[in-house]
């Protein structure tokens, strides 16, 4: 596989974004012995934050041993905190008799506290104070040992969770109906129910230097491609920026082209679309605190793919992608043809319609493109004022505001009844798009190419969907060419891109894609095409 070096990150020998760095003065120092110096200076840099909690008991026979235990109040489980530390220290009887006895006069008192005291089951230590604040603010809990320069990180991570819900962007008809949500860790676990594959490996980062966002890399090692695991891991690692707040951060960030409409990486909130999306070989990329799920590389055929058309039969789910491919043109040329044909081709039209169309067309003041744009700014901003507003009465405001501003238009003299049918069609077919950012590239190309309408007519069309095709058979996605099957030509992965051909008939994984494990299933025919 060849990987062109075209992204923006591969443009700079130095990290993408470069700014001073305001580090703690205590963030790269040791942990003193002395445990009260520790929370002094830990103190001093939270700011005595009320949330930062600091609990120090006594431990030992005679409570000589003096410890702390440290949590960040709504980010740790308060009972995980109360059941499975506190309380095992200073109640229960494992830490009686002997085992007293040994914390007393022993010097290894961290591994007895581990074997005998702390039922959690990950544990690990630190020895400085970066990793000190990154556990603590992370929801883990702290606890530093009066005379050691080591401390214990027990997970006890428990803050609020949305849940498990249905994805709002991504509905379907049939099919699961459970989505990602802010959590990284239950995003992850939904897909590793999935797939029951040992082979299925999860690498995790930290980007961000004051965020220290969790980025989580989710691959089948027996399925991806080295190279494209490699590329994705160098990409990551070259980002250097104070905060990741959402994927679309590292979207931007790691995308091969910038001047360009079209997404070149491919985003989900569906766990069965990205189980799916890796069992081809594909790479996903986790953001804690977003439901939206990165995948490299993306193709142009994926942003057209739903996740229903895998639970429908193929002949269903083959028409339904008819329809779309027809909505995808009408949503970028339905407002140019309409221009170039009433504009400079008239003689295309019947001779009842062109009559019909002039004597509408009589008393409006502005050319065909001018009647165009104007509509499509307007349903533009509504589109865009429905989104916005309040969610019960956003839907009615943009519905009652297009009815209402179309016929006082037309009324008006302002434009003709049927550029508002030429829009409305246009509006509703840029909605079959099942890729919401897909949809708002052919909305932004839906212009220029009204544009070469209004003053070449149809060669000016010609002329500009020449260009685009050009131009998207020159982008890539992670060293994958954007267009792949159709160019380069790639006859064997064809059978799930215009058309969707039965299960049984999808034998091998793509091969631009995947070049390690490229067969899916055997050969053979169910019973019922043998017969």
């Amino acid at each position: 596989m060849r990987f062109r070096k075209r992204s923006p990150l591969n443009k700079f020998k130095k990290p993408l974004v470069q700014h001073s760095e305001s580090k703690s003065v205590h963030s790269g120092e040791a942990l003193s012995a002395n445990l009260e110096q520790n929370l002094q200076r830990i103190r001093q840099t939270v700011g005595n934050s009320t949330d930062i909690i600091i609990r120090e008991v006594r431990i030992g026979k005679d409570g000589d041993q003096i410890i702390a235990i440290l949590y960040t109040d709504g980010l740790a489980d308060k009972n995980i905190v109360s059941d499975f530390i506190m309380e095992s220290m200073m109640l229960d009887n494992s830490l009686s008799g002997d085992v007293e006895d040994r914390i007393q006069t022993s010097s290894n008192i961290m591994q007895i506290l581990k074997d005998h005291a702390l039922t959690i089951g990950d544990i690990h230590d630190i020895t400085d104070f970066k990793n000190l604040y990154n556990a603590l603010l992370s929801g883990d809990a702290v606890i530093l040992i009066d005379g050691q320069t080591q401390g214990i990180v027990a997970s006890a991570r428990g803050w609020k969770d949305r849940g498990v819900t249905e994805p709002a962007s991504e509905n379907v008809v049939r099919g699961p109906r459970e989505g990602f949500s802010e959590t990284l860790r239950t995003n992850t676990a939904l897909l590793r129910r999935k797939i029951k594959d040992p082979n299925l490996w999860l690498e995790t980062k930290q980007i961000g230097r004051v965020t220290k966002t969790d980025v989580a890399v989710m691959y089948i090692k027996s399925i991806a491609n080295d190279k494209l695991v490699a590329e994705v891991h160098e990409r990551l690692n070259r980002i250097d920026v104070d905060s990741i707040l959402e994927s679309g951060y590292i979207e931007e960030l790691i995308q091969d082209e910038t001047f360009t409409p079209f997404p070149t990486v491919y985003h989900s909130e569906r766990p069965d679309v990205i189980a799916a999306e890796l069992l081809e070989g594909k790479i996903a990329i986790l953001v804690d605190g977003t439901p939206y799920v990165l995948i490299v590389p993306a193709l142009f055929v994926s942003f057209l793919h739903a996740a229903e058309d895998y639970y429908q039969r193929a002949d269903i789910s083959s028409l339904i992608r008819v329809l779309r491919y027809i909505g995808l043109f009408i949503s970028l040329l339905g407002p140019s043809l309409y221009v170039a044909i009433t504009t400079f081709h008239q003689e295309m039209l019947p001779t009842p319609l062109l009559i019909g169309l002039a004597a509408q067309r009589e008393a409006v003041p502005f050319p065909a493109f001018i009647e165009a744009v104007m509509m499509e700014f307007t349903f533009e901003i509504l589109r865009e004022a429905g989104v916005r507003m309040p969610k019960y009465i956003g839907a009615a405001v943009s519905i009652v505001g297009t009815l209402v501003i179309g016929q006082a238009a037309v009324e008006a003299g302002i434009v003709s009844a049927v550029m508002v049918i030429v829009v409305s069609i246009t509006a509703i077919s840029s909605f079959v798009l099942p890729a919401y950012n897909m949809s708002i590239a052919f909305r932004i190309l839906r212009f220029p190419l009204m544009g070469l309408a209004a003053s070449f007519g149809l060669f000016g069309i010609i002329v500009g969907g020449i260009a685009l095709i050009l131009h998207m058979c020159s982008l890539r996605s992670f060293g994958i060419p954007y267009m792949t099957p159709f160019a380069p030509i790639v006859p064997t992965d064809t059978k799930d891109t215009l058309f969707r051909l039965p299960h049984w008939m999808m034998i091998s994984r793509p091969r631009l894609i995947n070049q390690k494990n490229v067969k899916r299933r055997n050969s053979t025919p169910p019973r019922e095409s043998r017969d």
